[in-house]
């Protein structure tokens, strides 16, 4: 079952340790790694398609990406699927995070059918990911981390996938 509002933002200041911007105390890359590898096979299959993905990407708090791409999609537009290192933590946007004010925003625009949206969560769900709406990772930042060498506010996406420096 998904998590509300509210768990979601519960969860995402609980795993916010302003001591460990990059990474969380007991952080297992090889555990993320296979985790994220079976990710991208997942995808690959429920799609009949190659995705092109990164992995362990340097001074940013993201784990990696997914892109499935557009012509796999009912749409035509690409989805990816942004991993953090932090608690399993997942996005999924049309076509590039901040394309969208999300994926309702994505749908109503013709962008994302809900049907291949349903198809990545219940793989995100199924393989222990917690998949957080953009909407909800555009807001503004409140946590105790110090993150004020932004130039602008930063959000809890700037938090759990952005870069750290």
């Amino acid at each position: 079952m998904a998590m509300s509002e509210m768990e979601l933002l519960t969860l995402l200041r609980e795993l916010d340790d302003p001591e460990r911007l990059e990474w969380p105390l007991h952080y297992d890359r090889a555990a993320t790694g296979l985790k994220f590898g079976g990710l991208v096979r997942r995808l690959e299959a429920d799609f009949g398609v190659l995705c092109e993905s990164e992995r362990d990407t340097q001074d940013s708090s993201e784990y990696g990406r997914v892109r499935v791409p557009a012509d796999a999609t009912v749409c035509g537009t690409r989805i990816v699927v942004c991993v953090s290192k932090f608690g399993s933590l997942a996005e999924v946007c049309a076509d590039n995070p901040g394309a969208f004010l999300g994926t309702d925003d994505a749908h109503e625009e013709g962008a994302l059918d809900r049907g291949d949206l349903a198809t990545v969560e219940r793989a995100l769900a199924e393989l222990g990911y917690v998949s957080v709406p953009e909407e909800l990772l555009e807001s503004d930042y409140d946590g105790p981390s110090r993150l004020e060498h932004f130039s602008a506010q930063p959000s809890w996406w700037t938090r759990f996938f952005g870069t750290v420096w």
